[in-house]
């Protein structure tokens, strides 16, 4: 296992070199949304429309912060089960996002469109949320503010840490820690 420090900006450029099982620390924006919001993206792309933000070499987290307490940016930020956007993912990848973060599984069309895409998942830990909160430096609801904790925001994080999952080439670090159990 390696362990990188690397700007959202500049993932586009490493992201070859991230493999299954590597630890990452994101510094720089990313975009949050879950079940309620990626409905509403493809609702959107449904219509023919613009989504609220440009899908292009992004990072999806899938969160729902908590409301935050007095003195904080957010609440807590734990990952949520990523496979409830798995219906979402291969159209938004293939539009060009970059990465998603969450927790979980991910299904077989998903994996295939991390490759296709040259993309990547990486996995928050779970349970940590009140943690990882703390690497949040700023964040702005910036679509969609009547779904609550579920509003699309863009976080600005500092040392965010994350595991890859899904690297570019295929690699799937589930699938192997499955196998080494059984």
């Amino acid at each position: 296992m390696k362990q990188l420090h690397i700007e959202i900006n500049e993932l586009k450029d490493r992201i070859r070199e991230l493999k299954k099982g590597d630890m990452v620390y994101l510094t720089g924006e990313i975009y949050t949304a879950r079940d309620a919001a990626h409905a509403r993206m493809d609702e959107c792309l449904q219509r023919g429309e613009d989504l609220p933000f440009d899908i292009k070499g992004q990072i999806i987290y899938y969160v729902g912060p908590s409301p935050a307490r007095p003195g904080r940016v957010t609440g807590s930020a734990g990952p949520t089960t990523a496979s409830r956007m798995d219906r979402y993912a291969p159209k938004l990848l293939d539009m060009g996002q970059l990465g998603m973060i969450g927790k979980g599984k991910r299904s077989e069309e998903v994996k295939a469109a991390v490759v296709r895409n040259g993309a990547v998942y990486l996995a928050a830990i779970g349970g940590a949320g009140a943690l990882l909160s703390k690497c949040i430096v700023a964040s702005e609801i910036i679509a969609y503010e009547d779904l609550g904790t579920e509003a699309i925001r863009k976080l600005t994080v500092k040392d965010f840490p994350a595991i890859v999952v899904l690297d570019a080439e295929g690699g799937d670090l589930y699938a192997e820690v499955s196998e080494d159990r059984y």
